[in-house]
């Protein structure tokens, strides 16, 4: 038998030595990674040897396709799973597999054109090649296995599929693994700002900033919910699974091998690990952090002669300097563009304010988040999965828990820097004063944490941790200001109205929970409308205009529903009023709740009343439109960015958008040309699980499982979907036997 810490981890303590022996090698070749052009991927014939290999290993690997076209994917080793899950990834949509990772490596501008120029070159700013794989290079013999696994998936599919040609990656290298290796929608990397970015290095016009309150932003983010047996009528921990990501991002699959894998859930397309889902004891949620882990420093530049340097306490440093060059496809073939990029140690300069340079550090270290985005999908208990978030990668998510073992838990972001707290670390800190450099990072004991609280269950949706189970949530003053920056959010006020001193749960009653159609702000809101229009003189030209709309809403018991008027007048009215009392709300800095509630003046609030009515009669014809009639479901064709058609087939959706307090979440917008609004993010992955010696899960996917439009996997969970209705999760092989559409062995 191999030593263990060449198996696939299982977490236990004497493996983790052993990572940190290889991680501490690793590191060694880390550093800022300053990127230039990444190589063409080799293309051309494949050598008669890998193809003999890819085969043989095929014969070891089979897949079952059970009848909603999920794969279930059976292997001896756990590089045999990644192989098979690979290949049937590619098979169900390869142009979002490949997508991602053009994405990832800087080199979208090669497919789509000079417009991606900045956002390569963005990537390349903190993505180099050469490091990259250096660090494939010291990975340990088990992570080395599932990343050649992983290419030798997708090549083997490309090989069996030669009228599949690629956008840009011609052959899959087994170090392109690491350039992606974290599983959120929106990484850290993201959170450099293009428009900057393109003003500093591309001589543009330094866009305005914007509103991070502006109340017409869609919401973003998911839903975690645990609860302990104490509070379920089976004695069972149970887990709500509900991320909320822009549609068909992921995709559902199981991963089973004789080494000890067994997990089911989401994955992201092109990614080799369940991201948010359980294996037979455990299961697990991401939500994205309020954290601040991302890290500005404004730089004192220098200039002698042509050179640049940078003041750091008593010292000037030289800047460092490099020409970063991005691709792009043009209608005559390729072409480039050159970019002298500049850094410091705190890391690369993403922007200017007045003269001061702006860099910026966040979390770098693609080789240990890959072995925790793994890791966490084999452990079995809390203490397995507690030194899986040893390894601090999942920067920008918090994480809900619950296992077999009764255990629920709440943790918080896992890379949190240590800071000196006499900083404002929501801004830009003095880059030339050494106080403020990281100190490490926060372990998790020193971060909000909680393990089986009192309350008997956890939540998160996006919002600050201090409510996270009730009375028995983490206190704000044990901790550093810079730990969570965010706030309270109308899913948070629901949440807590559904699951505090609240016993008897049930996969039914969390699932009725998850979609419980009460909208929290429209119950302070629409009184004080109510109340506005009660104000007027009986006469006004207002108030008359707008009676029976105000009766209707006065009746109204604040929930959705697709047949709802009430609901289509309130979402509008609610929009509206964001444009316009909303905006004097932010001005004041008063929440929009309390500034509505008290206006002055009741004439805003009735006139907003009055042209959602207008809006919606122009649109529908009357303002008696019921919110189904408005808010539809529809997917039309593969393409990554859907088109949307009011005379194409579509389905009503009773949930709103989370910025009313839905839980279940359906952010829709009008597409080009449509009257009618269709949902592009919000609720992508539903699933509730209950633990014991047994797993049951129920789940269900947007649309559905295949990209092609031909498929008959391509929708056919849109009706489910529409209304909440999740199907069994085949999870036990006799399960999955028993709905076989289809089994093969890949490349068959």
């Amino acid at each position: 038998m191999a030593p263990v810490y060449n198996q696939p981890p299982l977490l236990g303590g004497y493996l983790m030595k052993k990572l940190a022996l290889v991680l501490v090698a690793a590191c060694a070749v880390c550093g800022l990674y300053a990127a230039s052009t990444l190589p063409v991927a080799p293309q051309g014939p494949v050598p008669a040897s890998s193809a003999a290999a890819w085969e043989q290993r095929a014969q070891g690997i089979t897949i079952i396709r059970d009848t909603w076209g999920i794969p279930h994917v059976y292997g001896k080793t756990d590089a045999d799973a990644v192989f098979g899950v690979m290949y049937a990834q590619a098979e169900d949509d390869f142009n979002r597999v490949e997508t991602n990772f053009i994405n990832a490596m800087g080199r979208l501008a090669e497919a789509e054109g000079e417009s991606a120029v900045y956002r390569d070159l963005r990537m390349k700013l903190f993505i180099d090649p050469a490091d990259i794989k250096a660090q494939y290079e010291k990975s340990p013999t088990w992570l080395k296995a599932l990343m050649n696994a992983w290419a030798d998936g997708l090549n083997y599919y490309l090989y069996t599929h030669p009228n599949v040609k690629p956008r840009v990656i011609g052959r899959f290298e087994p170090w392109m693994a690491l350039t992606f290796s974290e599983g959120s929608i929106g990484g850290d990397i993201e959170k450099v700002n293009l428009g900057q970015l393109e003003a500093f290095y591309g001589g543009g016009k330094t866009p305005p900033a914007a509103d991070p309150e502006a109340d017409d932003v869609e919401p973003s983010g998911s839903n975690g919910v645990a609860i302990a047996p104490a509070n379920a009528a089976g004695g069972r921990a149970l887990l709500l699974i509900n991320p909320h990501t822009s549609f068909f991002f992921r995709a559902e699959a199981q991963m089973v091998s004789d080494e000890g894998l067994n997990a089911y859930g989401a994955l992201t397309w092109g990614q080799f690990f369940i991201y948010q889902g359980f294996n037979d004891r455990a299961g697990w949620m991401h939500t994205s952090s309020s954290v601040d882990a991302v890290d500005e420093y404004s730089e004192t530049i220098v200039k002698k002669g042509d050179a640049y340097f940078y003041r750091y306490g008593g010292e000037e440093r030289p800047v460092k300097s490099q020409v970063i060059t991005v691709p792009y496809k043009t209608a005559t073939g390729m072409a480039k563009k050159d970019f002298t990029i500049f850094r410091t140690h705190h890391g690369p300069i993403v922007r200017q304010v007045g003269d001061k340079w702006i860099a910026v550090r966040l979390m770098q270290e693609p080789l240990k988040a890959l072995m925790q985005s793994y890791g966490r999908t084999k452990a079995k208990n809390l203490k397995a999965f507690r030194e899986s978030m040893d390894l601090h990668t999942n920067s920008s998510n918090n994480t809900i828990y619950a296992d077999a073992d009764g255990t629920i838990a709440y943790f918080h972001a896992n890379f949190i820097p240590r800071r000196n707290p006499k900083f404002d670390w929501t801004r830009p800190v003095d880059g030339s004063d050494p106080g403020t450099e990281w100190s490490g990072v926060l372990s998790v004991d020193e971060s909000p944490l909680l393990v089986n609280p009192a309350s008997g269950w956890l939540y998160n949706c996006n919002n600050s941790p201090w409510t996270a189970a009730g009375s028995s949530s983490p206190k704000k003053a044990d901790f550093p200001a810079y730990v969570d920056s965010g706030s309270e959010n109308a899913r948070a006020v629901h949440a807590l109205r559904l699951f505090d001193n609240r016993k008897g749960f049930t996969l039914d009653s969390l699932l009725a929970a998850a979609y419980d159609s009460y909208l929290p702000p429209f119950a302070s809101q629409i009184p004080a409308l109510v109340k506005a229009w009660d104000r007027l003189p009986a006469d006004d030209a207002l108030r008359v205009k707008t009676a029976e709309p105000i009766a209707l809403l006065r009746g109204w018991d604040f929930r959705w529903g697709v047949n709802s008027v009430p609901t289509s007048l309130a979402v509008y009215w609610g929009e509206e009023v964001s444009r316009t009392v909303g905006a004097e709300a932010r001005k004041a800095g008063v929440p929009a709740d309390d500034y509505i509630a008290g206006a002055a003046a009741p004439e805003p609030l009735v006139r907003a009343l009055a042209a959602a009515c207008d809006r919606l009669t122009a649109d529908f014809g009357t303002w008696k439109t019921a919110w189904g009639e408005i808010n539809r479901f529809q997917r039309l064709t593969g393409d990554i960015v859907q088109p949307f058609s009011d005379a194409g087939p579509s389905l009503p959706v009773g949930f709103t958008s989370s910025r009313w307090g839905s839980l279940a979440s359906f952010g829709a917008r009008p597409g080009r040309g449509t009257k009618k609004w269709y949902g592009t993010t919000g609720n992508s992955f539903v699933s509730v699980v209950e633990f014991g010696d047994k797993v049951r899960a129920r789940a269900v996917s947007a649309g559905g499982q295949n990209g092609d439009p031909a498929s008959k996997h391509f929708n056919d969970q849109a009706a489910r979907y529409a209304t909440g209705d999740l199907r069994e999760v085949y999870f036990y092989r006799d399960q999955v036997n028993a709905h076989v559409e289809r089994q093969y062995k890949p490349g068959k």
